[in-house]
């Protein structure tokens, strides 16, 4: 073995290079990477959002971001596919932990985040939030927005989340609308895919649906994220559920007729262009998923945002 240590989620070291754990053994951090609190020299921070309490179904997402990494360390020790790179050669990321939510006080819960989220972002760090339920992604999009201005948003998801809110709501299917409203996103550069339900109203947001996407190759797909997003600066948000339900049975709100995870991740490899500020992978919901089939999908969309990232950093 290339190392005589193990837990390399903790052991003092480099932030970059990989990991030499067993996927059995060893701390549980995204990918094995350092859990810490310091962002000196950080080029990404992996941060988890327990937080389910928006849910319109099942809960169990607060559970999200340990499935997650769990099932991450299968994806390290290798050159990741299909980058056929080691990642961590040139790209330092660390596992930021948890944000500390008080469960009796979800009023409390936006700030919490934005804060927590700020406080990574302002360092110049890029984000990649790890769910929770897609409520999460409001207090994000806030944090993203306070730095870089309104953002064009590509939302993989099932639902559009536009449902009425009258700006006090914790709820998971109504953010994006409030996003528009606020300013925050611009819906004229912004898209959702896949999505397989109906609400009153799209805010002025492309949608691809369900059966389009179906009729759709992945550079199709990415094609059209282009032309709707532009050269703006952009933030990725992947609801699980955007995944047709084999694909994905772990999450709250599943909504048969989606796509594949093969081709959603190819999607997101065509996307390395893309002016991606912030991401997160959302929904994850462990006690409904079986071989974490979810989690597997959930930490492969993760990875792929580190693929794109490191493939930006190294310039190609």
């Amino acid at each position: 073995m290339p190392s005589e240590t193990v837990d390399h989620a903790i052991t003092p070291g480099p932030l970059t290079g990989a990991a030499s754990d067993p996927t059995y053994a060893g701390a549980l951090s995204f990918m094995r990477r350092k859990y810490t609190k310091d962002l000196s020299g950080v080029d990404v921070a992996v941060l988890g959002i327990p937080f389910d309490a928006a849910v319109s179904n099942r809960p169990g997402a607060r559970f999200g971001p340990q499935a997650i990494r769990r099932a991450s360390a299968i994806m390290d020790n290798d050159p990741q596919y299909p980058f056929s790179a080691e990642l961590f050669d040139t790209l330092a990321v660390i596992d930021h932990g948890d944000v500390l939510l008080d469960y009796g006080n979800h009023a409390a819960t936006p700030g919490a985040i934005e804060a927590a989220a700020r406080a990574v972002i302002d360092k110049g760090v890029f984000l990649l939030a790890l769910g929770g339920d897609h409520f999460v992604t409001w207090p994000l999009l806030m944090a993203h927005a306070a730095r870089h201005g309104p953002l064009a948003l590509v939302q993989f998801d099932a639902h559009q989340d536009t449902w009425f809110d009258d700006g006090q709501r914790i709820d998971h299917g109504s953010f994006v609308g409030r996003a528009v409203r606020d300013g925050v996103i611009d819906p004229d550069k912004s898209i959702q895919i896949g999505i397989r339900t109906h609400a009153p109203e799209d805010c002025g947001i492309e949608i691809l649906h369900g059966h389009q996407v179906e009729e759709m190759g992945a550079v199709e797909i990415a094609e059209a994220i282009y032309e709707r997003v532009g050269g703006g600066k952009a933030y990725i948000t992947f609801d699980i559920d955007c995944l047709d339900p084999a694909f994905a049975p772990g999450t709250g709100t599943p909504v048969a007729g989606g796509p594949s995870s093969a081709k959603m991740l190819a999607t997101l490899m065509h996307l390395k262009n893309l002016q991606m500020v912030g991401a997160d992978v959302v929904e994850v919901a462990p006690a409904y998923d079986h071989a974490d089939i979810t989690a597997i999908a959930g930490a492969a969309v993760a990875m792929h945002y580190l693929g794109l990232l490191a493939a930006r950093k190294a310039g190609r």
